[in-house]
């Protein structure tokens, strides 16, 4: 949920950074991707071309129709997930804030979407409509974990990043610390 928490010197805002695509890993799949997409395109321009374009290989000896069209493809296919990795990196979609704000009264939750008229998602809710912080629990193949937050009259409201779960320790003290501070219960654990 939260690279980090921070609260004010009086007790009365509790500010939850969430991470969203700005993550390592996204920038190592990202470089992987287009090492290969740039390497595959430059194979398939070479059997075309019939001149090497790779240092790595020899790659004049491919026939042009159907290895060298292959290539091609899979080079314009990785660069352009390449491309999109990265574009989802710089624009951090799925990064954002919680905020609760006793002096306030209210609750915001930040999170940044796709480029276009609605980038900015932003959901305030009054704290007296919070009815409790719910954990989600979920193993197997695919684990979930995740933290919500019950509103009155409304769909739970997800709390943490999406992608890496955390750990049970994590959620535990992560929900048991905001349902102190909003003084709610903590239902799901």
């Amino acid at each position: 949920m939260t690279a980090s928490t921070s609260s004010s010197p009086t007790g009365q805002v509790f500010r939850q950074a969430v991470l969203g695509s700005r993550r390592p890993s996204n920038l190592f799949w990202a470089i992987i991707s287009a090492i290969g997409g740039v390497g595959f395109f430059l194979a398939g321009l070479s059997s075309y071309l019939h001149k090497n374009l790779l240092i790595v290989s020899d790659t004049t000896n491919l026939i042009f129709f159907p290895q060298g069209v292959a290539l091609l493809f899979y080079g314009v296919v990785g660069s352009a997930i390449a491309l999109y990795q990265m574009g989802m990196f710089i624009l951090d979609v799925g990064g954002g804030y919680n905020e609760f704000n006793k002096a306030e009264e209210k609750v915001t939750i930040f999170r940044w979407g796709f480029p276009g008229k609605n980038r900015q998602i932003c959901v305030t809710h009054p704290l007296d409509a919070i009815q409790a912080v719910r954990a989600e629990i979920r193993e197997g193949i695919n684990p979930k974990r995740m933290l919500y937050l019950r509103v009155k009259a409304s769909r739970d409201i997800p709390l943490t990043r999406v992608g890496e779960p955390l750990t049970l320790t994590q959620l535990e003290n992560q929900g048991a610390e905001l349902a102190r501070f909003l003084e709610v219960p903590l239902e799901g654990l």
